[in-house]
């Protein structure tokens, strides 16, 4: 098909584990025409969930892609791009990366469980990144399903912006339109959840207000003399002003609302001219000035990598969204301020595992290049030098805080292993991979021990390296609570040239989360220009090995005022030396504290359990800060906890409550640890702190 920039709508499919997003991905495809049948989990027959690993758990792991095309009665063709994502919140990072590329979230929202905190976690991110948001309601044949009390919630939680766009009927086996119809043919029309033109005219009315044109029009003429294009230009722009939510039911089991779904999105959604436009700015710092990419296919391009992909069988896999300009076969692209092009061998489709060619990509598609090393999460493609320094501001991805130490389990795989996690961590910004220089060991971070089980088991399958690991080290930090004055002189004379370098220095508490600073403020040239950086990467040294318990150092300002050199001795590694011990004196000096990660702890239990929980979690140094009640019974105790606690709480939880309860984290902030804490750490610590 051959199709413009305004035929295309981008919809991401969001939301709490276990709502059926895969399930509708795949209903989605199959109406569309793009699939003759629609795959199923149980069978690991779907497009979408294709990772063996994915088949063998019955859940998604990844983000995957695929596209069809659809045409509402009486309505030009549409080329819906759709992005199924992982609910679980150890795989955000797929997630997270996929919503870059859309201009819509389709929250998906089970009808049985209601709102989940993966729901929530959705819709505040995509409200954040200025997305269009959509709810979809899923699974409204069920019988034990309370649509109406799910819409109250709906509209309590996310504020009464939230209105549906069409309404279940016939006890969840047929949908009944409540916007798109005229007033006066909806006098008589019953839904499940009430008469259907009350909530027509809530959603008519919640449209026109957004836009006093439209506002003045309507009070003048009334719904029937507003124009189709009238009412479509005010439905867009409640929707990229946040003004709206609009919401839709579906059974993705038995196709029911599921054509409705693409009929909406052909004749509501954004496409990519219309939505707010895409955060670009051109350089960096205080410097970086806003951008603006316009869908225009006749411009130079723009086009942002959102997802890497190691394929066995066509290599290294760069996924982009096109934002300006059009992509062509032997198109000479740049990566970001690369000064060396790269020519577009073959340009792909994306559906799911399978890659079609195309010709060429526009504004709005999806598309992706095979085999150019130089490509990575992120990466801002442009076929013009004026198009350097452009990038998306960054996404918000949660901080990897569980971690393990990893070697190769044989001899002589010690490169393949480094060459594999390195793979890894282009296909997952949320999964670090980090060398300890103190310990000379790899660590490997995500966001929960299932994210790195799942990491380990692909190293296995995939890259066929097997691993030992040992416990997780926790992500500790040393800081300074004082300020104090630190000074060494470094002299070395072995006959020859000798080494001299004298440093004094101050170091001053920075507050949390203030990073560091390094200040030169010598006078007179006591310090030579030429040796101040020696002096820095000396103190660098530090701040990465530790100074009284081997973590990083972080929050502290240093600032160099005097010291003395020597014409000839003095050299790069007298200063590199004597910045190191000058630091480490005046750190000793400061009152050295260690921090500790905190996170914040949302635990998900049946009723009966809370109070073991509670329990339990204030045996860990936790801060309760809350609870929520959920449907069916279910608490959601929230809670600030030190993650050194934390060690095998996923056992513990699924021991204390029969496999029903859940958990996730996220990183919240650094605090010092107590006094007893802090003493076994120091008491464990080796320096290394040897004497150049």
């Amino acid at each position: 098909m051959s199709y413009s920039t305004a035929q295309i709508r981008n919809v991401a499919l969001a939301g709490h584990p276990g709502a059926g997003k895969t399930t509708l991905f795949e209903a989605l495809l199959h109406a569309g025409g793009a699939l003759q049948t629609a795959g199923t989990i149980e069978r690991g027959t779907t497009v979408s969930d294709h990772d063996p690993i994915e088949k063998e758990r019955g859940h998604s792991i990844d983000a995957a892609i695929a596209s069809t095309d659809h045409a509402a009665p009486g309505r030009e063709l549409v080329h819906v791009n759709l992005i199924d994502t992982p609910g679980y919140p150890d795989f955000r990072g797929p997630t997270l990366s996929a919503l870059a590329a859309v201009e819509t979230v389709a929250v998906v929202v089970d009808a049985d469980a209601g709102i989940g905190y993966g729901t929530r976690r959705m819709m505040e991110y995509a409200q954040s990144r200025r997305l269009c948001r959509v709810i979809v309601v899923n699974k409204i044949d069920h019988d034990g399903a309370d649509l109406g009390a799910l819409l109250d919630e709906l509209r309590e939680t996310f504020g009464n912006e939230v209105l549906p766009l069409n309404l279940p009927a016939d006890g969840g086996s047929a949908v009944v339109d409540c916007f798109g119809t005229p007033t006066g043919s909806l006098t008589d029309a019953i839904s499940d959840l009430g008469p259907v033109a009350d909530w027509h005219q809530r959603i008519i009315d919640q449209v026109v207000e957004i836009n006093e044109q439209v506002m003045d029009h309507f009070l003048e003429v009334g719904e029937e003399g507003l124009g189709g294009q009238e009412l479509h230009d005010a439905f867009e722009q409640c929707l990229r002003e946040g003004h709206l939510v609009p919401v839709c039911f579906v059974s993705a089991r038995t196709g029911v609302g599921v054509k409705a779904l693409l009929d909406v999105a052909e004749k509501l959604f954004p496409h990519p001219g219309e939505a707010n436009p895409p955060p670009f700015v051109k350089g960096a710092g205080d410097g970086a000035e806003a951008i603006v990419a316009t869908p225009d296919p006749a411009a130079h391009v723009i086009a942002d990598v959102f997802k890497i992909v190691n394929d066995p069988f066509v290599g290294k896999l760069g996924i982009f969204r096109v934002y300006q300009g059009t992509v062509k076969k032997d198109t000479q692209l740049f990566v970001d301020d690369g000064r060396k092009p790269f020519k577009v061998g073959h340009l792909f489709k994306m559906r799911g595992k399978d890659h079609v060619e195309v010709e060429h990509a526009i504004p709005g598609d999806i598309a992706a290049v095979a085999k150019v090393d130089e490509l990575h999460f992120d990466a801002v493609l442009h076929d013009s030098h004026d198009e350097d320094q452009i990038h998306l501001a960054p996404l918000d991805f949660p901080r990897p805080m569980f971690g393990l130490a990893v070697e190769a389990a044989s001899k002589g795989q010690e490169q393949k292993l480094s060459i594999a996690l390195h793979k890894l961590a282009e296909e997952d910004p949320c999964f670090h991979v980090e060398h300890e220089v103190e310990t000379n060991e790899t660590v490997i971070r995500g966001l929960s021990d299932l994210h790195l089980r799942i990491q380990l088991q692909r190293l296995k399958d995939r890259f066929g390296v097997d691993v030992t690991t040992r416990p997780p080290r926790i992500a500790y930090r040393e800081t300074v609570s004082g300020s104090a004055e630190g000074h060494h002189r470094h002299k070395k004379q072995t006959g020859g040239a000798g080494q001299f370098g004298e440093v004094f220095l101050r170091i001053e508490p920075l507050p949390r989360g203030g990073g560091f600073e390094f200040l030169d403020e010598v006078k007179g040239g006591t310090i030579p220009g030429q040796f101040m950086p020696a002096v820095e990467k000396g103190v660098r040294q530090v701040l990465a090995a530790g100074a009284i318990a081997g973590y990083p150092m972080q929050d502290v300002r240093v600032i160099v005022y005097d010291g003395k050199h020597h014409p000839v001795d003095s050299k790069e590694v007298a200063f590199i030396a004597a910045g190191k011990k000058a630091f480490l004196d005046a750190i000793l000096k400061a009152r050295p504290q260690v921090l500790e990660p905190i996170v914040d702890l949302e635990v998900a239990v049946p009723e009966a359990h809370m109070g073991d929980i509670s329990g339990g979690l204030s045996s860990k140094r936790a801060r309760i800060n809350g609870t929520d009640s959920m449907r069916g019974g279910e608490i959601v105790v929230k809670a600030q906890v030190p993650l050194s606690e934390l060690e095998g709480y996923a056992a513990e939880l699924k021991s204390v409550t029969a496999g029903r309860g859940r958990y996730s984290l996220d990183f919240s902030h650094y605090e010092p640890v107590p006094a007893q804490v802090q003493g076994k750490l120091v008491e464990a610590y080796k320096p290394r702190h040897e004497e150049e």
